[in-house]
């Protein structure tokens, strides 16, 4: 059964509970809670304030990692960044404000809890900042997402995940560009083999990996090359 075009009365009181803020005016909850398949106006649906929720967010978040990490290079900086507003940080966002519970959708989207529908859930998240920024300015926004991502952004260090992923986001960043791997030699015996691989972005110098598997080998090159761009920070025992 399709959930009613708008939220109740009691539905909006309870989400301005959980985003902690009064709306001044309760069209803009509607608006950000209404996916396009409920057949409503392009206007009346979420999906132009996704598009302003996006760019708040990401100064938001870009705000407080300048705060947060002193030291940290621009390539740093970059790579953090996309992982905090990724759809993957926005649907977790989401998940834990149990959001898909208010959202309106039209018959053919039928369960917002799976896999499936991640990007709806980020989406309805940066919809419903745009709708804070629209009615209580960006310091209501702000508030919002340092609430939501400061924790986050804070252990960002410590959840570091792995050098290919994190080399991805750096290329894709700066260079608009995937990084390739080629593998330029394998040696050593079955039971102890040694794989040398190199991996290449075009602007910067290529770097090569050499470990037991073609896995671990293109991990090393990637760490050397995020440490020798600045992305990354050497270990002591790297030197």
């Amino acid at each position: 059964m399709m959930k009613p075009a708008t939220l109740s009365a009691d539905e909006k009181a309870k989400l301005e509970s959980i985003v902690g803020h009064v709306f001044s005016e309760k069209q803009w909850l509607d608006r950000a809670l209404t996916h396009a398949s409920t057949g409503t106006a392009k206007t009346a649906n979420y999906e132009r304030l996704e598009f302003l929720g996006d760019r708040v967010l990401g100064l938001c978040v870009a705000e407080l990692l300048f705060r947060t990490f002193k030291t940290a290079t621009e390539g740093e900086l970059s790579v953090r960044l996309n992982q905090l507003v990724s759809a993957d940080s926005c649907a977790a966002v989401a998940d834990e404000l149990d959001l898909h519970r208010f959202v309106r959708t039209g018959a053919d989207v039928k369960k917002l809890t799976g896999k499936r529908m991640m990007n709806v859930r980020a989406d309805v998240v940066e919809s419903l900042i745009a709708a804070l920024y629209l009615d209580g300015g960006l310091e209501a926004a702000r508030k919002f997402i340092e609430r939501h991502w400061g924790e986050r952004a804070a252990r960002a260090d410590a959840a570091r995940r792995d050098a290919k992923t994190e080399l991805q986001e750096w290329a894709h960043a700066k260079f608009a560009l995937t990084p390739a791997y080629r593998i330029d030699d394998r040696s050593g015996p079955d039971h102890d083999p040694r794989f040398t691989v190199t991996v290449e972005v075009n602007g910067v110098a290529p770097e090569t990996g050499v470990d037991r598997s073609k896995r671990a080998a293109e991990q090393v090159a990637a760490t050397k090359m995020l440490e020798r761009e600045g992305v990354w920070q050497k270990t002591p025992a790297e030197g």
